[in-house]
């Protein structure tokens, strides 16, 4: 049985968090909380398996609750926003605090998307009591050494579970002079992505846009492949982004990310797959390896979902199984030591 703690100001939205929470086989809820104090209490005395947060509290808001359980009684938690622009951008914030992941705040019982919303909800918890919980790193800059130009061209990056902060980590070591596009698939519920770009952006110092269709890809900046799309990537380093069936469940996905890469692209592509749940990237990174490509794989230590990168060792698609700030250290030297992805790859 997975016990919950709802937390939410709202008495309504408790009540309705509650009786779906309740209704699902296999959830239970031990307890609601109204704001992020009686949260970081109830946390302690009860030791659920999962909490779902809200972020706009009194007295304590859900951002210093997260920040303050996941330093007495670290636990999984699962923000539940709602649609406001404010809310969205708060989410990340509390990402970096500690939570897991985000999903959207369900419809009321009679809405028309109320049962869609509310197995969102559920298929969330259920997966979160699953996951470790893991606890945050800090991240040093590496300078890197200048020296002969980029035999590489792109960079691309596939993440779920767990993976914002692992982006913030990585993006962090790259310098602002960086020659490399990146191009990351990270999956979201709908409706954040550009508060992740925007979150990524302030916290990790280094630039990241929302990828547009047809845009030219450049050095210096971070791609986020929006909701609902699946991209391609040219020869001339454009993005086409398609309305597409998902794949592994999802869109975007990793698989669509990594074989998507035009073939002339690939000999010239470093492709990481990161933490998340599910095989979505491995089977392409395996093929990228085959075509020239160096790949990358995140270390289990260090991830909070093993299922994708797991998958890439089990079928030895990786060169190099690393920590985020090894990846961020070695992705910042690649431009200016052509030499380094051939002494790897041994």
């Amino acid at each position: 049985m997975i016990r919950v703690l709802v937390v939410d100001d709202s008495r309504p939205v408790r009540a309705l968090l509650a009786h779906i929470l309740d209704a699902a086989p296999g959830l239970r809820v031990a307890g609601c909380a109204i704001d992020g104090e009686e949260a970081l209490r109830m946390a302690q005395q009860l030791q659920p398996d999962v909490i779902t947060m809200d972020l706009q509290m009194p007295r304590m808001d859900g951002y210093e609750a997260i920040r303050q359980i996941m330093q007495s009684c670290p636990t999984r938690i699962v923000v539940v926003s709602g649609n406001g622009e404010r809310e969205v951008d708060a989410s990340f914030r509390a990402i970096e605090a500690g939570a897991l992941v985000l999903v959207r705040r369900p419809h009321g019982v009679g809405h028309p998307l109320h049962a869609q919303t509310a197995r969102e909800l559920v298929q969330t918890v259920r997966a979160m009591a699953e996951v470790r919980v893991v606890r945050r790193w800090s991240a040093s800059r590496l300078a890197p050494r200048a020296g002969q130009g980029a035999r590489r061209r792109l960079v691309v990056i596939g993440a779920s579970t767990g993976g914002p902060p692992v982006l913030r980590e990585i993006l962090a070591e790259l310098p602002q002079d960086f020659p490399l596009p990146l191009v990351i698939v990270q999956h979201l519920a709908p409706g954040f992505i550009d508060g992740l770009a925007g979150w990524l952006a302030g916290s990790s110092g280094y630039p990241v846009e929302v990828a547009r269709d047809g845009a030219l890809l450049r050095g210096g900046c971070a791609y986020l492949v929006p909701d609902g799309l699946q991209v391609a990537l040219g020869p001339g380093l454009t993005s086409r982004l398609v309305p597409a069936p998902p794949d592994h469940g999802m869109c975007p996905s990793v698989s669509h990310l990594f074989s998507g890469i035009d073939r002339e692209l690939r000999p010239a592509t470093v492709a990481v797959l990161l933490t998340g749940m599910g095989k979505d990237g491995g089977a392409e990174l395996k093929q990228l390896r085959e075509q020239g490509a160096l790949t990358i794989a995140q270390d289990r230590a260090s991830s909070a979902v093993y299922g994708m990168p797991g998958e890439a060792l089990r079928l030895d698609a990786a060169m190099l199984v690393l920590a985020p700030a090894e990846i961020g250290k070695l992705l910042a030297r690649l431009p200016f030591e052509p030499f380094i992805s051939t002494y790897f790859a041994h």
